[in-house]
């Protein structure tokens, strides 16, 4: 069986506080303590808790748009991709018990001088808006102008969907934003 690093049990380990209990609840002492690690260990990999949090969403990032394509992989047309995120969101937040989206989660919960932090929660909203445009691409080399403002919309409706679903603790809000995106191509 793998070791698992000092890095990595303090990722995991920050991961989960930092989704469940939320940025500014998570203490510098609670992941040592909870990652069984010492704090010169974790000093030696990380330099504050702001680099934890940059690493916890870079590994984040690369998880959810990896299970996001595995879902919508299968499917044949953008059109069917693009609404097969929509099932993505559900699978997703009812596994997650509706906790929502971890980027919008950090950012709400921020100090202002979490400078990193923001840029990682940025870099991961345009990386998905990127997805989109080149699920709406489909083979061409240029994006039109209308498809530049539709895959605007459809992030939209996809960050707008996550932040309901875990107000209202339900799917709802994701079914009603997939039915307004299958309109969007119509």
């Amino acid at each position: 069986m793998k070791k698992i690093s000092v890095k990595e049990r303090v990722i995991t380990v920050a991961s989960k506080l930092f989704y469940t209990n939320g940025y500014n609840q998570t203490g510098i002492n609670q992941i040592i303590d909870e990652a069984e690690v010492a704090k010169a260990s974790l000093y030696k990999h990380f330099r504050s808790k702001e680099d934890i949090a940059v690493a916890y969403l870079r590994h984040r990032h690369y998880w959810w748009m990896g299970e996001l394509d595995k879902l919508v992989f299968h499917q044949s047309t953008k059109e069917q991709k693009l609404i097969a995120v929509f099932d993505f969101l559900i699978y997703w937040l009812k596994e997650v018990d509706y906790r929502g989206c971890g980027f919008q989660n950090i950012l709400a919960d921020l100090p202002k001088d979490q400078l990193k932090i923001k840029k990682e929660v940025l870099f991961h909203k345009n990386e998905l808006l990127r997805w989109i445009q080149n699920v709406l691409k489909n083979e061409t080399e240029v994006l039109s102008e209308n498809d530049t403002q539709l895959a605007k919309e459809i992030l939209v409706l996809i960050d707008g969907a996550i932040i309901m679903a875990q107000i209202q603790n339900d799917v709802w809000p994701i079914q009603a934003a997939k039915n307004t995106c299958k309109k969007l191509f119509n």
